[in-house]
């Protein structure tokens, strides 16, 4: 089994940066991909950013490319969701998620463990 625990979230205004952080613990040799999704109220969960096992490939949604930067240190079981210029509408729950299989991509359903999320409020 693998745990993920999210850090980082809070109360920003619009403009400003926050890190998050997701460590993660257990089988952690197992993991490939991992990412990063968020959920806002009344809304579905969504794809933001994902990155493979080496850190070579990433991937954004179109929604925060340009402002969001994921990277991770698989030495430390950690990936990281750098995000600048924050938007009232980046306003969600974000998920850290990660993948034991082969697949890299944007579908939450293919993703195997999740941690439980970490808010982030973004005032305008």
């Amino acid at each position: 089994q693998v745990q993920l625990v999210e850090s980082g979230g809070g109360l920003v205004q619009a403009g400003d940066s926050l890190r998050l952080s997701c460590v993660a613990s257990g089988r952690t040799s197992s993991l490939y991909a991992m990412g990063w999704f968020r959920q806002a109220p009344g809304k579905e969960r969504e794809f933001v950013a994902a990155i493979s096992r080496g850190g070579g490939t990433t991937d954004y949604a179109e929604s925060v490319k340009g402002r969001f930067t994921i990277s991770r240190d698989s030495a430390k079981n950690m990936v990281f969701l750098q995000m600048n210029s924050l938007k009232p509408e980046d306003t969600a729950v974000y998920y850290c998620a990660a993948d034991r299989s082969s697949y890299f991509g944007r579908d939450s359903d293919e993703y195997d463990y999740w941690g439980r999320g970490t808010q982030v409020t973004v005032s305008s």
